[in-house]
C-alpha cells in the first residue's frame, strides 16, 4: 500500500493550526463567558426582599423555620407583654417550638407544628389578641 501525503503550504499550516486553537478555547469556555464586560456590570442575581420592619424580619425569621403553624399574640390592652403573659403562653401553649418577641415587646410570633385549635386557644384568646399568620 502506497504512503500518501497531502502537500500543505507552510502557510495554510498555520493558518490551519490557528483556526483550530480558537474553536478549541471558543468550544470549552464556560456558558455565559462570551457577554461583554458591560452586560455582567449590569446583571446581578436576583435578591430576596429586605424586610421594612422589624415585625416582618421576625416573621420572616419563623417563616423560615418551615413551622406549620404560625400565631401571633399581643395584649388586649396594647401594652408590652410582661414576665406574667410570657409565662402564661409558655404553660398554656407548651407545642409552641420557637417565640419571638418583636414590636417593642408588644407582640409574640409563635412557630409550631401543632395546631392550637386543638389545644388552649380559646383560653389564650380570652387573654390575648391571637392572630393566625399561618400561610400569610
Amino acid at each position: 500500500m502506497p504512503k500518501m501525503f497531502i502537500q500543505v503550504p507552510k502557510s495554510g499550516l498555520v493558518a490551519l493550526i490557528v483556526v483550530m486553537v480558537g474553536a478549541m478555547q471558543l468550544g470549552c469556555s464556560p456558558s455565559g463567558t462570551n457577554q461583554t464586560q458591560g452586560d455582567s456590570a449590569t446583571t446581578q442575581p436576583p435578591t430576596s426582599p429586605v424586610p421594612r420592619t422589624a415585625f416582618e424580619r421576625d416573621l420572616q425569621y419563623i417563616r423560615n423555620g418551615q413551622f406549620a403553624y404560625v400565631w401571633i399574640f399581643s395584649r388586649q390592652d396594647g401594652k408590652p407583654l410582661d414576665k406574667d403573659d410570657a409565662a402564661y403562653l409558655r404553660s398554656n401553649a407548651p407545642q409552641v417550638i420557637d417565640w419571638v418577641t418583636t414590636d417593642d415587646g408588644k407582640r409574640v410570633i409563635a412557630g409550631t407544628n401543632f395546631n392550637l385549635e386543638q389545644g388552649n386557644l380559646p383560653q389564650l384568646r380570652q387573654r390575648f389578641v391571637v392572630e393566625n399568620y399561618t400561610g400569610r
